[in-house]
């Protein structure tokens, strides 16, 4: 799974559909401290956040992998869709939380709810933000828990989410952000799509 590119303009790898396997972490209102925790925001990079992914939950107060969080269970090893409850990414807008999960693989959350400026850093590091109604995402939760490989296919050109239990729900996205993820363009490639146009205003401006 690709991470989050360190140079600028060179877009990201196209969303179209993805069909992934699901790990379940059926617990709202996380925020983005406990996606990221504050004391791994002094890296420089934009890369390399995935190790410490939910490090507070990942870990025992003595620093050992906690045996019973979601993500250190061998059967939700390389899932690539995260299921969560409502208002998920919610706190400060720290960046690192895109970064971190799709450092760590993942490509698609699912939720309820998203905090805005979470949704928003996720389309801008090509993490699709799904919101389903929650009956939809209690059903996903509750079969990704069985622990047996449980997985969607997540389209974004239909904006549908589908799975093999007959699941098949419309998710809504705005057309300019939809329309980012599916061409994999980030904010510098938005820019650059104008540089004609922003250089023949620099060579009309007059400077005072």
């Amino acid at each position: 799974m690709s991470a989050p590119s360190t140079a600028l303009g060179t877009g990201r790898e196209p969303f179209r559909t993805h069909r992934g396997r699901v790990a379940p972490l059926g617990r709202s209102h996380v925020d983005t401290d406990q996606i990221i925790p504050k004391q791994f925001l002094k890296r420089i990079e934009r890369t390399g956040f995935g190790p410490f992914l939910f490090y507070d939950w990942r870990r025992t107060p003595d620093g050992q992998l906690d045996p019973s969080f979601v993500l250190n269970q061998p059967q939700y090893a390389g899932t690539t869709v995260l299921a969560a409850g409502p208002n998920f990414g919610c706190g400060s807008s720290r960046e690192h939380a895109a970064w971190s999960l799709a450092d760590a693989g993942f490509r698609v959350v699912i939720a309820p709810s998203f905090a805005d400026i979470f949704r928003l850093n996720c389309i801008g590091n090509g993490l699709l933000p799904v919101t389903l109604p929650d009956a939809a995402v209690a059903a996903i939760l509750d079969r990704a828990g069985a622990g047996d490989g449980y997985e969607v296919d997540v389209d974004l050109e239909q904006r549908e989410v589908r799975d093999a239990h007959g699941l098949r729900e419309s998710f809504t996205i705005d057309a300019a952000s939809r329309q980012r993820l599916l061409e994999g363009k980030d904010e510098i490639d938005l820019i650059l799509a104008h540089e004609p146009d922003i250089a023949a205003f620099e060579r009309q401006r007059v400077i005072t």
